[in-house]
């Protein structure tokens, strides 16, 4: 299984509610460019799942319009909450693309390089990409790229 972490875009500071909060002109540019990428990288039958907050849904509208909300991914949820909705490291899909939040992304990615749920920060509209494998009969975590909007 691949697993993707894709953080939210630069989004406004100021809305009506915390879910509410939409990507700036910045970060519009920022999901297309992270979009561009993984489109150069990932399966067509790759799947997209996204907080209900409206900054993931714009982030994620930016790589095409076939993808999930997942309540499990709202703000402030957990690494296990994410790792669940993906259903790592098996998979709902060889390819999972998970766009959230931070700190709970950050937590996810310390957890599957570490074991431990430390604060690990992934940059606005970021990108982690781990790969589940066997080897002897081991699960193994493969870390297969990192990148951000300043590397595009």
């Amino acid at each position: 299984m691949n697993l993707i972490l894709w953080r939210h875009a630069e989004a406004e500071d100021q809305a009506a509610s915390d879910l509410a909060r939409q990507l700036t002109s910045r970060g519009r540019k920022q999901a297309q460019g992270t979009a561009k990428w993984l489109k150069a990288r990932i399966d067509n039958d790759a799947v997209f799942i996204a907080s209900p907050a409206t900054r993931t849904i714009q982030t994620v509208e930016a790589f095409g319009d076939q993808y999930r909300v997942i309540d499990q991914l709202a703000p402030g949820r957990h690494a296990q909450d994410v790792l669940d909705a993906a259903g790592w490291p098996d998979g709902i899909a060889e390819t999972v693309v998970v766009v959230g939040h931070q700190p709970t992304l950050g937590h996810v990615a310390a957890w599957l390089m570490t074991g431990d749920e430390a604060d690990w920060s992934i940059k606005k509209s970021g990108v982690w990409w781990f790969q589940s494998r066997s080897r002897h009969g081991d699960g193994q975590v493969v870390l297969r790229a990192v990148t951000n909007p300043d590397l595009l």
